[in-house]
C-alpha cells in the first residue's frame, strides 16, 4: 500500500471531523452516520498482490482493521459518529461484499466474537446445508465428484448466513440505527468505486473462469469482449444497492423470504450443469446461534474463539497445550536477508503439534449439532493429560504424517476427513470508543464462490467444506453432508485478554482456508512468547503442517531454515500462502494507554482509528 493513498484517506477523515461534531452535538445519543465516500474511492489501492510492508498504526480511543481501504474507512466513519463495534464491523461487511466480493458477502457466513467488558459471545452464522441434502451430495456414479465440478453451480451453495448474525449481534449491541449502518456500501454501489488490484488479479488468473458462464456476474465483471475489468475500473452495482436499501428498511427478511429469495433459489435449482436443492423454505428458516466461546490459558493471557463448528480455536488450543512444557520463549525469530524469520526450533515445534491437532480435527471435529465430540464437549480434546500424551510424540525429528488421537476410551468409529477448505475469506477487527470489541472471519469460500450471482452479490460454495465422501470402511465421515447440517471450518476469530485484570489485549484473525489455524497461532505465539507487535507478528513469515508436508512461505524463507528442517526429517514445501491477518493490540502510546493495529502485507487491508 502506498503512503500516498494512506495520506488520502487521512485527509478524508478530517474533512469529515465537522459532520461528525456536529452530528454529535445535535443529539443526546447517536442517531446515525453521515456517510460521504472518501476522495479515493475512485482510486485504485496502491497495491497489488505480492508482500508489501506496512508500518502499523496507532489510535488512542477506536479503530478498525478490514481488508479494504474503502470498507476500513466505513467502518471508520460509523466509530466516529459514535457507534459501537458491531455497527461497525456491520457497514464493514456490507462495503466488503461489494469491494472484496471474491471473498465475503451477504450470500455467504460468518463467525463473530464479541466482548463487552467481561461478557464474551460466539456469534455462529455459518451456511447450512439444505434440508433435502444428504450425504451422497457429491458423490456421482458411486464415486466422488472433481472438487472444482463440485464447486461451481448450485449444488455447493449453503443457506446464507451473514444477514441473520448480524442482526442477532445488533440487536444486543448496536447503538446506531440498522438502517444507517448500510449508507456507506449503498452510496459505493450507486456512485462507483475503484476495481482494488487484488480483485483484478482474481478476475485475471484467480481461477474465476466460470463467472463467464453467468450472465449476470459475465456482465458485471468482465467487458462486452470477454476481457476481465482492470484495476482503476469504476464499477457500480445498483442491483446490490437496491437489495441493501431493502434490508436497511425492512431488516433480513428482506433477504431471507420474498423476490430476493425466489431469485436465491431459481439460480441455484436452475443452474444448467450442476444445480442445488437450496430451498425458500431453508432461506425463510435460517436461524443464527449464539454459542458458549471456547476459552483456554496460554502464558498470562485468557484465549477466546468459536467453538464447533469451528475447528480453528479447538486446534489452536490443542497445539499449544501439547507444547506447554516447551519453551518457547527461547525459540524466538532470527535475523534473514528479507527481515525476521522465524527459527527451525519454532517452524519444528509448531508444525510437529499442527499435525499431531489437524489429525484430530479431521477425524473429530464437525456441526457438534448432529456429530458430538469425543466425551460430548471439547473437555477431552483439551484435557492436559491427553494433550501432555500428544505433545510426548514431538521429538527431535518429524514425525511425517500423524495419526488421530484417542481422547476418551472406546475410540469413536469415524473415518477421517480430507475434504480441502479454500481460503477466499476476510477478516475484521474493531475496538469501540467504549472497549468492546468483535473479531469477525467472514466468508463465502473459494474465490467467488459458487461462481453464480444473484442480484449483484455472490453465492457461497461452501457445502464443499463438507467430506465429498460420506464413509469410508463403514465408518462415518464425522463432517459427511446432512440436512440443515452446519459444515466443518477453520475461521478463528479471535479475542486475547489479561488473565489477571479481565482486560482486552488483541482482537484477530485471518482468511486463508485450512491454513487460517497456522496463520493465527503465528500471531499468538509472535506476540505472547516473543513480545513482537501484532504489526511485525503479521508480516512474520508464515509456516506450518497441515498434517503434511512443512509449509514455508515462497520468497521469505532462508536456505538455512529449509536445509535445517530437512536435516530433521520434514519434507518442505515452498508455497504462496498469503493470508489476510487483520489485528488490534493494547498498547501504550504516549505513556498512556490506546491501541495498535496491523494490517497483513500480502493483502490489501489498512486499519483506522483516533
Amino acid at each position: 500500500m502506498n503512503l500516498r493513498f494512506f495520506r488520502l484517506c487521512c485527509l478524508s477523515r478530517l474533512s469529515l471531523a465537522l459532520t461528525v461534531a456536529l452530528l454529535g452535538a445535535c443529539a443526546s445519543a447517536p442517531t446515525g452516520v453521515s456517510y460521504r465516500a472518501p476522495d479515493s474511492a475512485t482510486q485504485a489501492p496502491e497495491t497489488a498482490t505480492g508482500f508489501t510492508p506496512k508500518p502499523g498504526w496507532s489510535a488512542d480511543k477506536f479503530m478498525v482493521a478490514a481488508a479494504n481501504p474503502l470498507a476500513t474507512d466505513a467502518g471508520y466513519q460509523v466509530l466516529k459518529a459514535g457507534g459501537s463495534a458491531i455497527d461497525a464491523a456491520i457497514a464493514v461487511q456490507m462495503v466488503l461484499g461489494l469491494v472484496e466480493p471474491q471473498s465475503s458477502g451477504i450470500g455467504g457466513g460468518l463467525f463473530l466474537m464479541h466482548a463487552d467488558g467481561p461478557l464474551v459471545q460466539a456469534f455462529d452464522g455459518r451456511e447450512t446445508a439444505p434440508a433435502a441434502a444428504t450425504p451422497d451430495l457429491f458423490m456421482k456414479d458411486g464415486k466422488p465428484m472433481g472438487f472444482m465440478e463440485g464447486v461451481v453451480g448450485g449444488r455447493s451453495v449453503g443457506t446464507p448466513g451473514v444477514l441473520r448474525a448480524l442482526e442477532l449481534a445488533h440487536r444486543q449491541h448496536g447503538k446506531l440505527p440498522w438502517k444507517s449502518l448500510f449508507a456507506p456500501a449503498i452510496a459505493l454501489a450507486e456512485e462507483g468505486f475503484a476495481i482494488s488490484p487484488l480483485l483484478a488479479a482474481m478476475l485475471r488468473d484467480g481461477g474465476a473462469k466460470a463467472l463467464r458462464n453467468d450472465p449476470t456476474a459475465a456482465a458485471y465483471f468482465y467487458d462486452a469482449d470477454g476481457t476481465p475489468k482492470t484495476a482503476g475500473t469504476i464499477l457500480r452495482n445498483p442491483d446490490y444497492a437496491a437489495v441493501l436499501r431493502d434490508v436497511a428498511e425492512r431488516g433480513p427478511i428482506a433477504f431471507y423470504e420474498g423476490p430476493v429469495a425466489r431469485d436465491i433459489v431459481a439460480k441455484v435449482r436452475g443452474h444448467a450443469g450442476n444445480p442445488g436443492l437450496l430451498s425458500e423454505a431453508d432461506l425463510a428458516g435460517y436461524q443464527a446461534k449464539l454459542r458458549a466461546p471456547l476459552c483456554f490459558e496460554h502464558q498470562a493471557a485468557r484465549l477466546c474463539g468459536m467453538p464447533p463448528p469451528s475447528s480453528g480455536p479447538l486446534a489452536i488450543a490443542q497445539m499449544l497445550g501439547m507444547l506447554a512444557s516447551r519453551n518457547l520463549a527461547v525459540m524466538a525469530p532470527v535475523q534473514a536477508s528479507f527481515g525476521l524469520e522465524p527459527s527451525a526450533d519454532a517452524v519444528h515445534a509448531l508444525s510437529e503439534a499442527g499435525r499431531l491437532a489437524y489429525a484430530d480435527r479431521g477425524r473429530y471435529v464437525a456441526d457438534p449439532d448432529f456429530v458430538a465430540l469425543p466425551g460430548g464437549n471439547t473437555d477431552a480434546m483439551l484435557n492436559p493429560q491427553y494433550l501432555a500424551q500428544r505433545g510426548a510424540l514431538i521429538g527431535e525429528r518429524s514425525m511425517g504424517r500423524a495419526t488421530p488421537g484417542v481422547p476418551i476410551a472406546p475410540a469413536m468409529s469415524l473415518a477421517d476427513d480430507r475434504s480441502p477448505e479454500l481460503p477466499s475469506t476476510s477478516q475484521v477487527s474493531v475496538v469501540d470508543g467504549q472497549g468492546r470489541a468483535v473479531a469477525m472471519t467472514t466468508t463465502i469460500e473459494n474465490g467467488f464462490g459458487a461462481q453464480i450471482m444473484v442480484r449483484g452479490f455472490l453465492l457461497n460454495n461452501e457445502l464443499t467444506d463438507f467430506s465429498f465422501v460420506p464413509s469410508e470402511n463403514g465408518a462415518p465421515v464425522a463432517n459427511r453432508v446432512e440436512g440443515g447440517k452446519r459444515p466443518r471450518s477453520s475461521m478463528s476469530p479471535m479475542l486475547v485478554f489479561d488473565r489477571a485484570s479481565g482486560q482486552l489485549t488483541m482482537s484477530v484473525g485471518s482468511p486463508g482456508g485450512s491454513a487460517i489455524i497456522n496463520y493465527v497461532i503465528k500471531v499468538l505465539v509472535a506476540t505472547l512468547d516473543w513480545g513482537l507487535d501484532v504489526q511485525q507478528a503479521i508480516s512474520l513469515p508464515n509456516f506450518g503442517s497441515r498434517n503434511g508436508p512443512t509449509e514455508l512461505e515462497e520468497g521469505r524463507a532462508s536456505s538455512a531454515l529449509i536445509d535445517e528442517l530437512k536435516a530433521r526429517g520434514h519434507e518442505v514445501r515452498v508455497i504462496n500462502q498469503t493470508s489476510g491477518l487483520q489485528g488490534i493490540q493494547r498498547a501504550m502510546k504516549d505513556g498512556k494507554p490506546g491501541w495498535f493495529g496491523g494490517a497483513d502485507p500480502r493483502r490489501e487491508g489498512v486499519v483506522m482509528g483516533d
